[in-house]
């Protein structure tokens, strides 16, 4: 390879952005180099600037960033300084990008096959309105989406999150790019579906020499899928080299905090050797849904019972005509106190649909839903309004559920605003508290979305999410967009703040290296459907069902041994508060200590 001229070469790369009248650096002296052919994944915490090296190479950094110094070469061209016409020409036909949020992405007002279209015109990829809607057709199924043809007069609020991200993949790699960029290409992505695209861009690489880097923080696709590995943390490249190498034997203290805290099929359950605390006095009387004066649900009874319960939806198709779409079908399960129930399968398997009809958010078109033994059905007004302090949500999408014009601790404060809890001095003191809970530092409370990394609005999620401390959280794909290190310390604050005050969990996912940290047991979905329900041992050590073995077969990198020094402490199997292991004294996302 040595013999190769790189493809692209990054030479001491800095990139600042202006904060009032001074440059805040933010990248300080980035160097590598991306050979033909070759997979790159760059890893790092959430903020370590992964994205903004790659956006700086392509010309795409937000707002006020800009590059200071350094050179970008691409095929022998310099690309800093470039007139913005000849890098539009560079970009989507020789460089692709596959950006981290598919909601903010695609345009809601156009069908996806008109979006997909636009781009296959936009690069002069087809000719003529039948052969552009083909390759269109072509593009998507390439990128694993089922029933491309019938899904391409879709429009983005009808595709779940997953189906969106396979489009935006069709769209970057449409033109064939020698280079394609990745920033977290799967992380919305189910394990199976993610299989089927990560083989593709496999086999795109080999056949056309085309290079990939992966912008991720999943250590086992990086270790299963990229012959190179980069470490970046606070801006700067802290170890690279061959990917397995680095993650079985890491030098770096960072890399190796990072593999330490990767959740791992062999991980057990946060916590598993915890008791249960008694029922809470002082949370919130669940009883008063009804009016009732019952006593407060005890440990181990049902807190949420879900019987025979359907959703159907209407899908419109030509001559004003519509089909019924069966997005859950007869879904039965319960899960008690202070228990965690995992929801898995793949995306579009109806598990957030479930998610929206417990929160009230979608009416059941069949079956039951009983919280701490009220009846769901037909529940409106101060019932409804009380049920919400008690059922909190942590939604999928971290783009799509802050509001971009109300700041940081405003979006947190605002659940204790509507219930009316406390004054404002109390609701301020407990912003912070949450703040400091989920690792955020106490001047971001007067930042915007718009200026936080993925990772970071998913922890303000994660925040509001427990600010009225809940009885049971709904938690819809609450950590995908974290790193390792984010992950690890919410993972651990869910299982504390569990021990603590008895939280039910219903934790919706497809990464079930996570469900086997967090869960007790498992409803694995398929097509609306629960296929199989056990403990999560049972579920990943014997499982019964074809579905779960393939779901269980497609873990990135399952089956690579990452390096652990002798005495590293797995982060997960201890209690934050101990002052020991590798996050003692510090934290984890390396933030200042408090």
């Amino acid at each position: 390879m040595s013999e190769q001229q790189p493809l692209l070469s990054v030479r001491d790369l800095k990139v600042a952005f202006k904060v009032g009248k001074t440059m805040n650096e933010v990248l300080h002296g980035v160097n590598f180099d991306v050979y033909p052919g070759e997979t790159v994944a760059i890893v790092g915490e959430s903020g370590s600037g992964k994205s903004t090296t790659m956006h700086a190479v392509i010309n795409l950094l937000p707002g006020t960033g800009r590059i200071t110094e350094g050179s970008v070469n691409w095929n022998g061209r310099e690309l800093v300084g470039i007139h913005r016409r000849d890098m539009e020409t560079i970009r989507g036909r020789e460089i692709g990008l596959v950006p981290q949020d598919p909601m903010s992405n695609l345009n809601p007002v156009w069908s996806i096959g008109f979006q997909v279209e636009e781009a296959i015109r936009a690069n002069g990829l087809a000719n003529g309105r039948k052969e552009v809607k083909e390759r269109a057709v072509e593009v998507l199924q390439q990128a694993g989406l089922q029933d491309a043809e019938k899904r391409m007069k879709q429009f983005p609020h009808q595709f779940s999150g997953g189906m969106k991200q396979r489009a935006l993949i069709g769209i970057g790699l449409a033109a064939d790019p020698q280079l394609l960029i990745a920033d977290e290409p799967t992380s919305a992505l189910d394990v199976t579906v993610q299989r089927v695209v990560l083989d593709h861009l496999g086999k795109m690489t080999s056949e056309r020499g085309t290079a990939v880097v992966f912008i991720t923080h999943d250590l086992g696709l990086a270790a299963e899928r990229a012959e190179k590995l980069i470490v970046m943390y606070k801006g700067n490249i802290v170890e690279s080299g061959p990917s397995r190498e680095i993650l079985q034997h890491p030098q770096h203290p960072y890399t190796k905090r990072l593999v330490a805290a990767a959740p791992s099929l062999a991980s057990r359950r946060i916590g598993s050797d915890a008791e249960l605390p008694p029922a809470p006095t002082d949370s919130f009387d669940v009883s008063t849904l009804a009016g009732g004066d019952q006593k407060n649900v005890a440990q181990g009874e049902p807190m949420i019972e879900v019987n025979g319960l359907g959703k159907v939806y209407k899908i419109r198709k030509g001559n004003f005509g519509s089909e019924e779409f069966h997005a859950v079908s007869d879904a039965t399960f319960t899960v008690k106190r202070g228990e965690t129930m995992a929801l898995v399968g793949e995306s579009g398997s109806g598990k957030s649909t479930i998610a929206k009809m417990l929160l009230q958010l979608e009416t059941s078109s069949s079956g039951s839903i009983k919280i701490a033994g009220q009846e769901m059905a037909g529940i409106s007004g101060k019932r409804l309004f009380d049920l919400r302090r008690t059922l909190q949500p942590v939604f999928q999408d971290p783009y799509g559920s802050l509001d971009p014009l109300t700041n940081i601790g405003n979006t947190i404060m605002e659940p204790l605003n509507i219930h009316k809890v406390g004054d404002r001095a109390s609701r301020r003191e407990r912003m912070y508290e949450l703040l400091d809970q989920v690792s955020l530092p106490r001047d971001m409370a007067t930042r915007y979305p718009n200026e936080l990394s993925g990772g970071q609005r998913q922890r303000v999620a994660v925040a509001r999410g427990l600010a009225l401390k809940p009885d049971v959280l709904i938690l819809d794909e609450a950590v995908s967009a974290l790193d390792v290190l984010v992950q690890a310390q919410i993972l651990d604050l869910l299982a504390e703040l569990q021990r603590e005050l008895g939280l039910t969990y219903l934790f919706i996912t497809h990464d079930l290296a996570v469900v086997r940290l967090i869960a007790d047991r498992v409803c694995v979905m398929q097509q609306g459907r629960i296929v199989e329900q056990a403990t999560v041992e049972e579920v990943f050590e014997n499982p019964q069902q074809e579905y779960t073995k393939n779901l269980l077969a497609a873990i990135p990198g399952a089956n690579i041994e990452l390096g652990m020094e002798p005495g590293d402490h797995v982060p997960h199997l201890r209690k934050r508060t101990d002052g020991e292991g590798p996050f003692a004294g510090q934290a984890p996302t390396g933030l200042p200590s408090r």
